[in-house]
């Protein structure tokens, strides 16, 4: 970052049977972070198919776009913290839903520390990182403190295991029901043969009346996530009275990659979000 302040590898949690095996967030601070207090924050968690990928990155494509999302959120006033979580070579689900919970109760429990809110942490997250984020917001709705946060922005996100399959594309790269899949992987096991893992490994299980504020955003070509599975979600968080908003963007694929190779879909995306975590922040 040009300006601001970055703390790299902070320790959030320890994890594994012996507890050894350290899981690590980068904070990022706006510039005025010195003796601030009761700045929002947002935690967010990577892509990358729960197999790959690493904290602070939002994909190969999306990071070759130069938008430094990290730094426009920290200039509109956030905290940002961008964590690790066990991927799905290390251990199945629900680890990965029990690591992203570890760091937003980490960050409250650090929030006098590092100038932050604990009433205004939400959650952020692309491709399988908004699968954890929605999972978050989702699985917790209704509790106060620990690991809530009280809004959720998901790009991209796998919502409905059980449906994904059926609902990709006919050009799709990759698809749920593929022998081997990343979500078959995710869940240690085949998602036909077992609807009920699929099932609590979806965000969509857990739509309550309670949910936080929702904002989903997918592109209508994504060839590896089908945009009905941000479309199914945004329609049960409706029916479920929760507030959410939904943003398709036009001929975009996952990780923003339009036909033109340009970054305008990326930079809409951004745009979107945080506008959305402002109006939640009550930031001007």
């Amino acid at each position: 970052m040009t300006d601001g302040r970055v703390l790299k590898g902070v320790e959030f949690a320890r994890t594994g049977d012996d507890g050894s095996r350290p899981l690590l967030l980068d904070l990022y601070f706006p510039a005025s972070h010195e003796n601030a207090t009761d700045r929002p924050a947002i935690v967010h968690f990577h892509g990358g198919g729960w197999r790959v990928g690493g904290r602070s990155s939002l994909g190969p494509v999306c990071d070759g776009f130069g938008l430094t999302p990290f730094e426009v959120l920290t200039g509109a006033g956030f905290v940002v913290a961008s964590a690790d979580y066990r991927l799905s070579g290390e251990a199945h689900f629900p680890a990965q839903m029990d690591d992203a919970r570890a760091a937003v109760r980490w960050l409250r429990n650090h929030a006098d520390e590092y100038g932050v809110d604990p009433g205004r942490i939400y959650a952020w997250g692309d491709s399988a990182g908004g699968h954890l984020a929605s999972l978050v917001g989702l699985a917790g709705a209704g509790q106060q403190g620990g690991s809530s946060v009280s809004a959720v922005a998901a790009w991209y996100p796998p919502t409905d295991l059980n449906r994904m399959g059926a609902q990709a594309l006919p050009n799709a790269v990759a698809r749920s029901s593929d022998p081997g899949s990343r979500e078959e992987l995710l869940v240690g096991a085949v998602l036909a043969d077992n609807p009920d893992l699929a099932s609590a490994a979806s965000p969509i299980s857990y739509v309550s009346a309670g949910a936080p504020p929702f904002l989903l955003i997918h592109g209508t070509a994504d060839r590896f996530v089908p945009a009905a599975q941000s479309q199914s979600l945004a329609s049960e968080l409706d029916n479920a009275g929760a507030a959410v908003e939904l943003l398709l963007i036009e001929d975009a694929d996952h990780m923003w990659s339009l036909p033109d190779g340009s970054s305008s879909a990326a930079e809409a995306a951004l745009a979107a979000t945080v506008s959305f975590f402002r109006q939640q922040a009550g930031l001007p």
